[in-house]
C-alpha cells in the first residue's frame, strides 16, 4: 500500500511538473510574441515619424517691428532676404528666413545681423543669430533704446 502511495505521489508530481512546464512555455511564447509585436510597432512608429515631419519653407521677405523705448513708437519693416534696412542708428542685415508649413504650428525663423552705428566711422555688431517669432524672449535684442521682434516670414506664393 505504501508503495502504491509513493508511485501515485510520483505520478502526480510528474503531472504537475509537466503542467507547470506547459504553462511556462505558453507564457514564454505569449511574452515573446508581445515583444516581437512591440518591436514591430516601434519600428513602424520610427519609420512614420521621420516621414511625417515636413521641412520648413524658405521665405523671401521678413516682417519685423522695432520699438523705440524713448518715444514709445513702433515701426514695422518689410525687408527682402539678402538685403538690409537702416533705422536710426541700427543697420539690420537679413540672411535667411523660413516658416513652418501651414499644417504645422505657426513658427517663423530669421537669420540676421544687427549693427549699431555709434558714429559715422564706428559700427558695432550688437546681434548675430536666429530670431524666432513665437518666442522673442528666447533670442532677444539687448539694446538700451530699441526692441526688435520678428512678426512674419513671407513666402512667395507665385509659382
Amino acid at each position: 500500500m505504501n508503495k502504491i502511495k509513493q508511485e501515485l505521489k510520483m505520478h502526480i508530481t510528474q503531472i504537475l511538473t509537466l503542467y507547470q512546464n506547459l504553462i511556462m512555455k505558453t507564457q514564454l511564447k505569449v511574452t515573446m510574441s508581445l515583444g516581437v509585436l512591440r518591436f514591430l510597432l516601434l519600428l513602424l512608429l520610427l519609420f512614420f515619424s521621420f516621414s511625417i515631419k515636413s521641412e520648413p519653407i524658405a521665405g523671401q521677405t521678413v516682417v519685423f517691428q522695432i520699438l523705440d523705448k524713448i518715444t514709445t513708437k513702433v515701426k514695422t519693416f518689410e525687408v527682402a532676404v539678402n538685403d538690409n534696412v537702416h533705422f536710426e542708428s541700427l543697420i539690420i542685415e537679413i540672411y535667411a528666413c523660413s516658416t513652418n508649413p501651414p499644417e504645422e504650428i505657426p513658427e517663423d525663423f530669421v537669420l540676421l545681423k544687427i549693427f549699431d552705428n555709434i558714429n559715422l566711422e564706428n559700427s558695432k555688431l550688437i546681434y548675430q543669430g536666429w530670431m524666432i517669432s513665437s518666442s522673442p524672449a528666447a533670442t532677444p535684442l539687448e539694446h538700451p533704446i530699441y526692441d526688435l521682434w520678428l512678426k512674419d516670414c513671407k513666402i512667395d506664393t507665385d509659382f
